[in-house]
């Protein structure tokens, strides 16, 4: 084995009563990509802002190149060479390729000696050269907002290696990737590993992780409960260890469709019909518009759509009126459906208030039980409706977002990546939810870059491609991931 890249030894860390890591070691080696899985709440997001110079622990040190190292922001960590690479990427869309990898360390040239000024033509040379190493050639000065996902992660990677980058860590890389995105990401993360790169690799895909990592290390309640080298472990002990069980199959309980609940009233090439006691899906390629679908459903889309719901037409021309309706959107990113500086209860009550209020005033005690209800039933951890929910771990965020329509009493859930970034267990969990929302005469739409999870979850699967639905399987045909990827490629 190489040397060690960076480390982290006896940490521990608490946030006020709950103690996030107990004593955890974790070492990464030049050259090595090492795994780090566990449920949400295990310790993971805390261990790797740690070692990003977010966080600092309570106890223990953080060590770089074998020596002990004090990282008290970001900026310590990435000049000691280590780089996070978040779920939501740190690029600035209205800038150029070459302006984001250039930031913080911008070429200059100098007239006469004396006046700089900014050197494009060299920050365009150097943008080429490092993209270059990722057989990635796009034009230089194109706005960062003019790529794909997957094409502004390799720029954020080649940004992080322009900064002497020796220890890398990924969240999440692959979440919001199709199948080739992600064998592309695979190949760039090994052609990184032959230079030498340490690569911290977090995710909730076992397959990959069984796929692509050397060593695996995995959390439990804040304390390291396995390592593991490539070939002493497979998805299911890698679930057995997170969670202290057996992997279980999980049983899909399915309603018999009934009535038209939702229904498109204009002639439109992405129109949707769902009835109560149905999950549909959406799939697509990045691009295909099942995003968008959910947003013209939820009054987000420029133009005003008209639909009918529960038999009563709707003119669903911005999100109050979609509410208003009985619609309630699951959106990809959990910012964007919480506040996260406030609490559990008021997420969950915020569009609720109308209801609650008696005489002008807002009965708190019925708010309280409400909130205690859907905590329980949801299995919202901790039980503390007080915390901020920025403090809950993404797959209980997740779960506030779905408690805050529970309450509300939504007749149709919209839901853009629903499980994206969470453990499998919290998978579970929102599966079973979602399936038990329908069962009692809701509607559910979803959108889905797995499609192993649409085919587990769905009644019907329609496939989108640049904003047109061009086909729609049925369980009652060959509902398997096969043949949705044949739907979406075809």
């Amino acid at each position: 084995m190489n040397d060690v890249a960076a480390g982290a030894q006896t940490i521990r860390k608490r946030f006020g009563a709950t103690t996030a890591l107990d004593g955890v070691n974790f070492e990464v080696m030049a050259g090595e990509i090492h795994a780090l899985v566990g449920e949400n709440g295990a310790g993971k997001s805390t261990l790797v802002r740690i070692l990003g110079g977010v966080v600092r622990p309570d106890e223990g040190h953080v060590t770089i190149g074998g020596g002990e190292r004090y990282l008290s922001s970001p900026h310590d960590a990435i000049a000691a060479g280590i780089v996070t690479i978040p779920q939501e990427l740190q690029l600035v869309p209205a800038l150029s390729i070459a302006e984001n990898l250039a930031l913080g360390d911008v070429p200059v040239r100098r007239l006469f000696g004396v006046t700089a000024f900014v050197d494009h033509a060299r920050m365009r040379e150097d943008a080429r050269s490092q993209l270059g190493f990722f057989e990635f050639t796009p034009d230089p000065d194109l706005p960062v907002r003019q790529l794909g996902f997957a094409e502004q992660q390799i720029v954020a990677i080649a940004k992080a290696l322009r900064r002497r980058c020796g220890v890398l860590i990924l969240d999440e890389p692959t979440a919001a990737l199709e199948n080739r995105e992600i064998a592309r990401l695979f190949t760039v993360l090994r052609r990184l590993k032959s230079q030498g790169t340490a690569i911290v690799y977090v995710s909730h895909r076992l397959e990959e992780i069984v796929e692509l990592a050397d060593r695996c290390t995995v959390l439990r309640d804040g304390r390291v409960v396995a390592l593991v080298r490539r070939g002493e472990f497979n998805a299911a002990n890698l679930v057995q260890a997170m969670t202290g069980r057996a992997a279980e199959q999980q049983i899909i309980k399915r309603a018999t469709p009934g009535d038209v609940l939702m229904e498109d009233t204009e002639t439109r090439t992405d129109a949707i019909r769902l009835r109560t006691g149905e999950v549909v899906g959406l799939a697509g390629l990045l691009g295909s518009g099942t995003t968008q679908v959910l947003q013209r459903l939820f009054g987000l889309a420029p133009a005003a759509t008209t639909a009918r719901v529960n038999g009563r037409l709707c003119r669903l021309n911005n999100p109050i009126a979609a509410i208003d309706s009985g619609i309630g959107l699951v959106p990809p990113s959990r910012k964007l459906g919480l506040i996260m500086n406030q609490s559990v209860r008021d997420n969950i009550l915020l569009p609720s208030l109308g209801r609650l209020r008696r005489a002008g005033w807002i009965n708190g005690g019925a708010g309280r039980r409400l909130v205690a209800e859907l905590m329980e039933v949801l299995d919202i951890r901790p039980r503390r409706p007080e915390l901020k929910v920025s403090a809950l771990s993404g797959g209980n965020q997740q779960k506030v977002i779905l408690a805050k329509w529970l309450a509300r009493r939504v007749d149709v859930l919209l839901l853009d990546e629903p499980t994206q970034g969470i453990d499998i267990a919290a998978k579970a969990q929102i599966h079973a939810l979602l399936r038990d929302f329908a069962a009692r005469g809701g509607g559910v739409l979803l959108s889905s870059g797995d499609l192993s999870e649409l085919a587990n979850l769905c009644d019907a699967v329609l496939a989108l491609r640049h904003g047109s639905v061009v086909s729609r399987v049925d369980r009652a045909d060959r509902l398997d991931e096969e043949r949705l990827h044949e739907a979406i490629v075809a």
